[in-house]
């Protein structure tokens, strides 16, 4: 599932989300001032951002701006208690992807990053294709030529992301950063057994150099489409 960075400062609200996003599947890191905020942003690399506007340190849109003049397009929600035109307006215009007012329905916050998700990747409705692999989020269902697979939880969420970017190269330690927790115990062996894990399931049995993930020498994994 996708991994989330949640900078709040809101205690009870903040352990409301990451839980609701968890039962969810997301993986969600989280800060509660901007400073720690800011810091968590150029250490690891995340899918999606919910971005608090009111913070100790930074202010959400001094993160948003800053974040923004590096070239980074990650979509990112503004959550605020302001209601205002006029603060709609300067967030958006500071790289917000979207708004969302306190207080707000977890049903609605999550809608809206299912849909950045999807704007994000260019997926369509809630299904992620890679030819005949088909992976469903929502449902927690892997198809192969219409044939059910199943994955635990954590090399699910390694054979999402590698879905989500079909035919891109990632290290290792990218790969880690982008899959898991940045206070897990994975390493860089258990992401070797996690891809042989997959490996078995999605190849079935297949010559190993045909297998839909690949070694790049002295590099790292990519996840080859029927085109490449």
């Amino acid at each position: 599932m996708a991994k989330v960075l949640l900078v709040e400062d809101d205690r009870d609200l903040s352990t409301t989300v990451i839980d609701a996003l968890r039962d969810d599947r997301y993986i969600v890191e989280s800060a509660e001032n901007g400073n720690d905020g800011a810091n968590l942003l150029k250490l690891e690399e995340f899918d999606i951002i919910i971005l608090d506007w009111d913070l100790p340190g930074k202010s959400g849109v001094e993160i948003l701006k800053e974040f923004r003049a590096t070239g980074k397009t990650t979509p990112i929600i503004m959550l605020t208690g302001r209601t205002h035109i006029n603060n709609k307006e300067e967030g958006m215009e500071s790289g917000a992807d979207d708004y969302l007012t306190k207080p707000f329905d977890m049903r609605e916050l999550k809608a809206r990053l299912r849909a950045l998700l999807r704007r994000a990747t260019g997926v369509a409705g809630n299904q992620i294709c890679v030819g005949d692999l088909v992976l469903d989020p929502g449902k927690y269902r892997i198809t192969k030529g219409g044939n059910d697979l199943h994955l635990a939880p954590k090399d699910f969420a390694l054979l999402e992301f590698f879905m989500r970017n079909p035919d891109q190269v990632f290290s290792v330690p990218t790969i880690m950063s982008r899959v898991w927790s940045y206070d897990s115990d994975a390493s860089s062996e258990g992401l070797r057994t996690a891809i042989r894990r997959i490996r078995k399931v999605i190849d079935k049995g297949e010559d190993p150099s045909d297998s839909m993930i690949e070694n790049v020498a002295r590099i790292g994994y990519r996840l080859k489409s029927p085109k490449s």
